[in-house]
Formats: structure tokens, C-alpha cells, sequence
């Protein structure tokens, strides 16, 4: 399987990504809660494995929560020292799958982690990602807004994607560069500016509510105005 490790303990983090490597599995590494969501949300897992309490400003279970809230059925894992009943509880009910809690013996995550595997997948990859009145169909790669066709690039398209997929969410430029542009450094361009531009003024013109938000010394939204 493919499995997404999201720990901030590098201790922990190795133990388990090196026992699940050993496995047969491959393994993914966050180490803090905003890149565990980003990469859970925009790339195909078969599991999570997180730990509840996580840097970043989003911990385990308002991971999950988010996750859920966006339709994605990923089986989850939880990692925690937080044992008591009431702990559990909330890891579950967030959406969770299992929980596990520190100290652990490997054998048993693995034995969780392969059970969890076996479950049959009942949700069908989602083919098209809508925010308000505004859709994009993924395997025609066509989008609309109130059943008006758009006419988008192909780079215009994937940024639209990726921001559709996070909808709600800040995606900093960051993010985008690498994900869109597949730079892993900034180019000190305003490249990413210019082409949301563009896609603003096609998605947004002619309508009253605009969905591409600027959000000052971050980054960029997309949602419906309430």
C-alpha cells in the first residue's frame, strides 16, 4: 500500500516508516499537521497513519475532520499518548478508523494497519470538484460555471484544481509552485499572480459573487461568499 505517515517525532517517525518499508509498503513522511492535510487532500493514499497531536496548526483529528468534510474515505490510523476513553472517542467520531496509543509494538500497528487494508472500498474516486455553482469535470477536463463553459489552459486547469481541492482552505505560493509548476524553489517571479489573474477574470467576470480570494501575506482561497 501506499501509506501517508503524518509525525512530528523523528524518533517515531523512522521506527515506523522503516517497519512499514520492511513490509512491503511505501511510505510518505509530513511532519507537521498543514503539509499532512495538503498532501492527504491533493495525492492518492490507501492509509493514514497520523499522530493526534501535531505542529503546524491542525492536529490529527482536525486533519480528519477535513478531510471527511471534502468527501475523501482514506482509512485512517491514529497514533496518540492520549489514552483516556474520552481521547478515543474523539479521534473516532472526527472520522478516524482506529486508534492505536504510544507505547506500541510495531507488530500490532502493522497487524492494524494491514486490517484496515482488507476493508473494501465502497466511495468511487470523485470525477468532478464543484465550489458554489462553479464545476470542474476531471475526466473531460471541462470546466463551468452555472452550466456556462469556461475556457481554461492547461496550466490554468491544474492551478484551478489544486485550489478547488482545498476549497476553504489558504494555499500559499509555495504549495503552488510545487505542485503546479513543479518548482521546488521560488523563482522570484510573479508568475503564479499573473495566472490568477487570468482564471479570476474568467471565473469571476459577469458574475456578483466572486470565488478567488487574495489572502494578504498568504496566499489564495477559493469559496463561495456567504
Amino acid at each position: 500500500m501506499r501509506i501517508l505517515l503524518v509525525e512530528d517525532d523523528a524518533e517515531v517517525a523512522r521506527f515506523v516508516r522503516k517497519g512499514l518499508q520492511e513490509a512491503g509498503h511505501t511510505v510518505e513522511h509530513a511532519t507537521n499537521g498543514r503539509d499532512g492535510l495538503f498532501l492527504a487532500a491533493s495525492e492518492q493514499f490507501d492509509m493514514l497513519v497520523l499522530d493526534r497531536m501535531l505542529p503546524g496548526g491542525v492536529d490529527g483529528v482536525r486533519l480528519v475532520e477535513t478531510l471527511r468534510s471534502q468527501g475523501n474515505r482514506t482509512p485512517v490510523l491514529f497514533l496518540s499518548a492520549l489514552s483516556a476513553v474520552d481521547e478515543k472517542v474523539k479521534g473516532l467520531k472526527a472520522g478516524g478508523d482506529d486508534y492505536l496509543t504510544k507505547p506500541f509494538a510495531f507488530a500490532e500497528l502493522l497487524a492494524r494497519v494491514e486490517a484496515l487494508g482488507r476493508r473494501p472500498s465502497v466511495d468511487a474516486p470523485a470525477t468532478k470538484l464543484r465550489v458554489a455553482d462553479l464545476e470542474l469535470d476531471l475526466l473531460s477536463r471541462t470546466v463551468t460555471r452555472a452550466a456556462k463553459r469556461i475556457d481554461v489552459q492547461p496550466r490554468e486547469f491544474r492551478l484551478l484544481e489544486h485550489l478547488m481541492r482545498h476549497a476553504g482552505q489558504v494555499v500559499t505560493r509555495t504549495m503552488l509552485l510545487e505542485k503546479v509548476w513543479d518548482y521546488h524553489f521560488d523563482p522570484q517571479t510573479n508568475v503564479i499572480d499573473v495566472h490568477v489573474s487570468r482564471l479570476r477574470q474568467k471565473l469571476d467576470k459577469g458574475f456578483d459573487k466572486p470565488l478567488i480570494h487574495t489572502v494578504r501575506n498568504a496566499g489564495y482561497m477559493i469559496r463561495a461568499e456567504p
